[in-house]
């Protein structure tokens, strides 16, 4: 076990708190996660639809972040973190706020880099979005001095 896969498992556990953005955004969190991939069953409500009760672009973004977050955790080494340097989201069909199956996993990994895609569908299977990024891995940061 790593430091990614030990939250992981308390994630999966609701054994942890989630941080702050995933509560103010409603992201819920992870359902199943195995060695390269991540899924979770999201419902989303009301107050982060549109007008018309489609889903935002934006919002979906963030899922996708969060999502391709966790397929990365599943692989990266116990030493390292790592961070979203690109991700591309390709909208195919909307979605008017009924819950969504989303799953993400490893494409290829060096040590530098994590390639994750996720697919967005609903509970019948229809595809609504795609998603494409790349984790670059770093040591974790020193921590910060202290104050005298």
């Amino acid at each position: 076990m790593t430091w990614a896969t030990d939250r992981l498992a308390a994630l999966k556990a609701g054994a942890t708190d989630l941080p702050p953005v995933v509560r103010t955004l409603k992201l819920g969190t992870l359902g199943d996660w195995g060695e390269g991939w991540a899924k979770k069953r999201w419902t989303p409500a009301p107050e982060v639809l549109n007008g018309d009760g489609t889903m935002f672009g934006g919002y979906i973004a963030a899922l996708a972040d969060q999502i391709l977050t966790f397929a990365a955790m599943t692989v990266v080494p116990g030493n390292s973190a790592f961070r979203t340097a690109n991700l591309s989201l390709q909208f195919l069909k909307l979605t008017r706020g009924e819950p969504l199956v989303i799953e993400a996993r490893v494409l290829a990994q060096s040590k530098q880099t994590i390639a994750v895609e996720a697919e967005f569908r609903t509970e019948s299977g229809a595809l609504v979005a795609k998603a494409i990024a790349q984790q670059i891995v770093t040591p974790f940061p020193a921590p910060a001095p202290s104050a005298p």
